[in-house]
């Protein structure tokens, strides 16, 4: 067999842009909302379940807006999250839905949960559980989907679960 030889031309060297991710958008906004001050945030994931969970933190008072290809949130600093005058209108993100409520469970506030026909069948039950435990308490559709309304614990009791 014959032997080859291969030789270094040098370093690869380049940029490389990967898509947004879903998982870490939702939580990247989430997060810049309770912070005190501006978040900035590139590469974000633009679809509508993530619009869904910025259009949430901004009726609980976040200023979230795009400049260029940046997201810019202001936050409202932990504790600081307003009751929402309207409903949280989910689409079809189970993602948004189910982090929000963990979200606002450990706030005093009340906030109505809606969501299109295919999220409004989609059962909240295990987020429901071990958020009643810790305070939270809801008033949901049967089988426990949405709409829902849930009050948030302030403080919220901490549990084994």
């Amino acid at each position: 067999m014959p032997s080859h030889r291969f030789t270094s031309s040098g370093p690869l060297t380049g940029r490389l842009r990967v898509p947004g991710d879903k998982s870490i958008s939702h939580r990247s906004i989430m997060f810049g909302a309770l912070a005190v001050g501006e978040t900035r945030v590139t590469g974000l994931l633009e679809g509508e379940d993530v619009m869904a969970t910025a259009d949430a933190m901004r009726k609980m008072g976040a200023t979230i807006e795009k400049q260029g290809d940046e997201w810019r949130i202001h936050g409202v600093g932990v504790g600081g999250l307003l009751e929402p005058e309207s409903p949280l209108e989910m689409g079809n993100s189970g993602t948004s839905t189910r982090l929000l409520m963990g979200l606002i469970a450990g706030h005093g506030i009340t906030a109505k949960f809606t969501g299109d026909a295919s999220l409004s069948k989609r059962p909240m039950g295990r987020v429901i559980a071990p958020l009643s435990e810790m305070g939270a308490s809801f008033d949901a559709s049967e089988g426990g989907t949405l709409p829902l309304t849930m009050r948030g614990a302030l403080p919220a009791v901490p549990i084994e679960y």
